[in-house]
């Protein structure tokens, strides 16, 4: 069993839906307004705890975090291992990628912000063990506060080509498939028990 997976058990981690795993450490107690509701809002959706933390870990059996983006602004710190971020900003269509390691002199980052509304992707660089980072989301995470990209939106922000290079860090359900092959795919999985 490696180290990574060792750490998914004494960290109690589950899996996450962006890939990867993950589990709560923090939630502030102090909750304010929902700077991100409308005038539609339920008043459930009125507030949020003022910030929220996870460990958040990639390993070989789950190696990237698919494109999403969050409403709230993420701080990241990087614990162990080495990966590649990629984000998209979208009123810019500005493409940043950059490596999250301990070689500060060769410009990896121990840690960084990811600004609300920016869409990220994650993933362990080739020949590591696992990548485990701790992130601190202000104001709180809310499930409801995230969006996957998918294909459409992924060839509109970065062009075909790069679209087709990324392809594979959108989310499954978000390549581009269409109902009709979806479907048959659960059919055929479904039939295989």
């Amino acid at each position: 069993m490696s180290d990574f997976t060792n750490l998914i058990h004494a960290l109690s981690l589950s899996p996450h839906p962006e890939g990867g795993f993950y589990r709560r450490t923090h939630s502030h107690d102090l909750t304010v307004p929902n700077p991100f509701s409308s005038p539609s809002s339920s008043s459930s959706d009125a507030t949020r705890l003022a910030s929220t933390s996870i460990y958040y870990l990639l390993t070989p059996t789950s190696p990237i975090g698919h494109f999403h983006r969050n409403k709230s602004v993420i701080y990241h710190f990087l614990h162990r291992g080495r990966g590649v971020y990629r984000l998209i900003h979208p009123e810019s269509k500005a493409v940043e990628e950059f490596v999250v390691g301990g070689d500060i002199a060769k410009g990896e980052k121990i840690a960084w912000v990811v600004e609300g509304g920016v869409w990220k992707s994650s993933q362990m660089m080739e020949g590591e063990e696992g990548l485990l980072i701790s992130e601190v989301v202000v104001p709180g995470f809310e499930f409801r506060d995230q969006e996957f990209l998918d294909w459409m939106g992924l060839r509109e922000l970065v062009g075909e080509e790069k679209a087709r290079e990324w392809r594979g860090f959108l989310n499954l359900e978000m390549r581009g498939i269409g109902n009709d092959t979806r479907s048959r795919l659960r059919h055929i999985r479904g039939c295989k028990g």
